[in-house]
Order: C-alpha cells, then sequence, then structure tokens
C-alpha cells in the first residue's frame, strides 16, 4: 500500500489502512483541505471535478463531490473526462479551482487527487504546502444543512475543447482532411478512447482503428506510453494499413507517437515535432522544456532564431518558466505538450491537432520526419545509496568535481559536455539519486552515465 502527499496532489493505492494508502478517510480529508484552501483564497463556492476512466473513479468521485457540498461548495462534475478540459473548464466556468481525479500513468490500483488553482493550472509550490498543513491540521468548517454546495453536471466540456482546438490559426483541418489519414488509436481502455476518436472525427480523418478504447479502467496494458508497454499497436502499424499511430495515458496529458512501420516516434520527440511547426509558422519564437528533457528542441529552437530555456523537472515549473520567458510553446519530454494559445497545461489533444497539420503539411511519412530532427539518445538510470549518506552533499562534491563544464543547479545538478549531457536528481522519498544521460548514440550516452555513477561511488568510497 502507498500514500504519497506532495505540493501538487495526494495520490496512493486503493485499500488498506487510513493514512497507508489512498482510502475514503484520506480522500476525504484532502478534498475538505483542498476546499477549504479554495474558499479561503478566493471567496469562490465552486469547483470543477473530472476523472480518468480507472475502476476507483467512480467511487472517488463520490466521495470528492459529497466533501465539497459539505463544505459548502457547489460542484460543476464533467464525469468522464481528461485532464486538459478539466483545465480548460476551471477558467471557462469561472469556478475556484479544479480537481482532475487521475493517477495519469500510474497502474489501476492507483488514484489521485490533482489540484487546480482558479487559473486551471496546477497549483503551486507554497500553495501546495497550504493545502497540506490544512490536512494535517484537520482545520475544516463545514456547513450547515441550509448551506450545502450544489452539483451539475456538464456533458459539453470536451466538445468546447475540441472547438478551442479547432479555432487555433496553426490547426489546418482542410490539409488534415485532405490528406485523407489512416490513424491508430490506443487509449489503453481510459478516457482517451472516446475523446481522440472525437477529436479525429472533427479533424477530418475517417479511417481509425481503435485499440483499447473502452473506457472500462480495466487497462489493457501498463498505461505509461513507454515503447516496451506498446507492443499491440506496434503489431499493428507494422502491417502497413496506417500511416500513424497515436497513443495517449489515461488522462491525455502525454501523446506518444508511432511510426508507419511500427517503430516509436519516441517520445521526446513529440514536443520536438510539435515545436518546430509552431515555430516555423510564427516566425521563430521562445520554448522551454525541463531539464531532464532532449536536447533537441533547443536544436530546433535556435534553428529558427529563438532562445531555449529549461526548467526543474515539474509541470508547474516548466509553465513558471514558459511565462517568465514568454515561450509560444514548450511541456516535457514525456510527451507532454503545453501550447499556451489554448491554456498553460500539457494537452495530448492539441499536440495531436498541431503534429496532424504539421504532417500533412510536409508531406512526409513518420519515419521520414523523425529522420529529420537531431537525434539524441536518452540513458535512465539510478543508483541507491545507504539511508546515512548525505545526498545532497553527495552532489555538491559533483558539482565541483565538474565546475569546468556548464552547470545547472535549480533541481539537483545538469552537467553539459558539448552536445552531451547528465542530469542528476536526488529521490524525494527514497535514498535514490536518478542519472539521466543524453548522447547522439545509446552507446555512449549509457558510457557517460555510467563514468558518473562512476564518480559517485568514488565520493561515497572516500567518505567512507
Amino acid at each position: 500500500m502507498a500514500l504519497i502527499k506532495s505540493i501538487s496532489g495526494i495520490r496512493g493505492t486503493i485499500g488498506g489502512a487510513a493514512g497507508e494508502a489512498l482510502t475514503p478517510i484520506d480522500v476525504v480529508k484532502f478534498t475538505a483541505a483542498f476546499g477549504t484552501w479554495v474558499l479561503n483564497q478566493t471567496q469562490n463556492r465552486t469547483i470543477v471535478v473530472g476523472r480518468d476512466a480507472r475502476i476507483s473513479g467512480d467511487m472517488v468521485n463520490k466521495l470528492v463531490i459529497g466533501t465539497l457540498q459539505g463544505l459548502g461548495i457547489n460542484v460543476i462534475d464533467l464525469g468522464l473526462s481528461t485532464t486538459p478540459t478539466v483545465e480548460m473548464a476551471v477558467p471557462a466556468r469561472q469556478a475556484g479551482g479544479g480537481i482532475i481525479l487521475t493517477a495519469s500513468h500510474n497502474p489501476k490500483q492507483w488514484n489521485a487527487l490533482k489540484l487546480l488553482n482558479n487559473k486551471g493550472e496546477f497549483i503551486s509550490d507554497a500553495d501546495g504546502k497550504l493545502v497540506l498543513e490544512l490536512a494535517e491540521q484537520e482545520a475544516f468548517d463545514f456547513a450547515q444543512v441550509n448551506n450545502l454546495g450544489q452539483v451539475t453536471t456538464d456533458e459539453e466540456a470536451l466538445q468546447k475543447h475540441i472547438e478551442a482546438i479547432l479555432a487555433l490559426p496553426l490547426v489546418d483541418v482542410d490539409a488534415i482532411r485532405a490528406k485523407n489519414f489512416r490513424v491508430a488509436v490506443d487509449a489503453v481502455n481510459s478516457s482517451g478512447g472516446f475523446a481522440v476518436p472525437m477529436l479525429l472525427e472533427a479533424l477530418g480523418v475517417q479511417k481509425i482503428e481503435k485499440l483499447f478504447c473502452e473506457p472500462t479502467g480495466d487497462f489493457a496494458h501498463n498505461p505509461e506510453p513507454l515503447p516496451e508497454n506498446l507492443r499491440d499497436i506496434s503489431r499493428v502499424m507494422e502491417k502497413g494499413h496506417f500511416d500513424l499511430g497515436i497513443v495517449v495515458d489515461p488522462d491525455v496529458d502525454r501523446l506518444a507517437l508511432v511510426s508507419e512501420n511500427g517503430s516509436m516516434f519516441g517520445e521526446e520527440y513529440t514536443l520536438v515535432a510539435v515545436a518546430d511547426y509552431v515555430l516555423q509558422q510564427q516566425g521563430g519564437g521562445n520554448t522551454v522544456s525541463n531539464l531532464s528533457s532532449t536536447r533537441a528542441l533547443r536544436d530546433v529552437t535556435e534553428k529558427h532564431g529563438g532562445s531555449y530555456a529549461a526548467a526543474a523537472v515539474g509541470e508547474v515549473n516548466v509553465v513558471t518558466m514558459m511565462k517568465q520567458t514568454n515561450a509560444v510553446i514548450g511541456g516535457e519530454g514525456n510527451g507532454g505538450i503545453i501550447y499556451p494559445e489554448l491554456h498553460y497545461g500539457r494537452d495530448a489533444l492539441v499536440g495531436i491537432a498541431l503534429f496532424l497539420t504539421h504532417l500533412a503539411k510536409t508531406g512526409k511519412t513518420m519515419t521520414a520526419l523523425r529522420a529529420s530532427y537531431p537525434n539524441y539518445f536518452i540513458s535512465k538510470n539510478k543508483i541507491e545509496l545507504t539511508p546515512e549518506i548525505n545526498t545532497d552533499q553527495v552532489l555538491v562534491q559533483m558539482q565541483e568535481r565538474y565546475a569546468k563544464q556548464p552547470i545547472n543547479t535549480i533541481d539537483g545538478v545538469k552537467i553539459e559536455f558539448d552536445k552531451e549531457w547528465v542530469h542528476l536528481r536526488k529521490s524525494n522519498t527514497e535514498p535514490i539519486i536518478r542519472i539521466y544521460a543524453e548522447s547522439e548514440s545509446n552507446a555512449t550516452a549509457d558510457h557517460l552515465a555510467n563514468k558518473i555513477i562512476g564518480d559517485i561511488k568514488e565520493i561515497i568510497s572516500a567518505k567512507g
């Protein structure tokens, strides 16, 4: 059993003892804390709630809505929805905040409460700490019977979300329709199962092959859209009957693409390709991704005359940096695209529309388009430390060891070597340092990671 409390919300496994998993008691407590925070911040008595299709979603949804009503808060219930749809609905409905019930890419035994402010963006670090304090203190004041909140449903939020995407100047429906794209979709039996086909049909795509598109929440495979989990759609694509494959995670904020021959386009390159199109159409502009994302975005940005900036890992950090640098597009290397022209949140649906427009206008196949971008490989590793080792001190010594190289310390330690880099981040929950290294081949990326791991072991041995 697991329960993880963080500034952006609470997530855990269903079942078990209160305080040790995401039990009904924990759901109520943290919902009450967030609802109280919204009332304290804005005096706005409306919160938007939506969920993905996971099995526990209906139960958690009822607990959340009932708790908010008990605080005297009116709830706009979107029902089965997507994370970006909820994000857009919050400001559209002038709500004080939003709650998305999804554990994103985690397996079906997990669920979570993701918390949004009145802009439909994830709450800040400072606000998240306030919510956790309210939960810890159980500082809730529930409403009297005549002041309970009301519940209304909104079944049009997704349609409005799609209409807003179609209205974007850089989404060319005519160009997409003219290409007669044949598309396969893997939605891992969650909300993307109806959201992605609905978008594709609106974009004029007529040939859609649906894999795992029944929103039962009984995930057909590990829901994280990594190559090892996408063998079914890869086999479908290998037969040569489709132009591209689309894969989304359960709450539709991450987008992975599969090429016409069954090969992976690469989650890192979803953002690279969409950014290339946006920058090309706008005559340049600034971009942002997190420190662990591919250098290819920087290369593409500079090719178009723009500036690239790296943010600490985490969507809220990327959004903050995008606002500071006036970035026209940004996101994370996990297939998360943030397009401010629509809203400041990762959105697989707008990513699909922009990518299909790009593919249509280039006239290239998926493999040819992928080959047009700088080729990098990321090696992901970790080193486990004993609890008595001071992880922060190890990172400081690594920084000192490579002081002659360009170094970024806003989130761990990132060291650059020409076009190669390595990023060291400590875990907040266990004595682990995660090590991400990127180079122009898998072998050299692995070699760089192993060199850094060796350095860390030397530092630890010297202390011993």
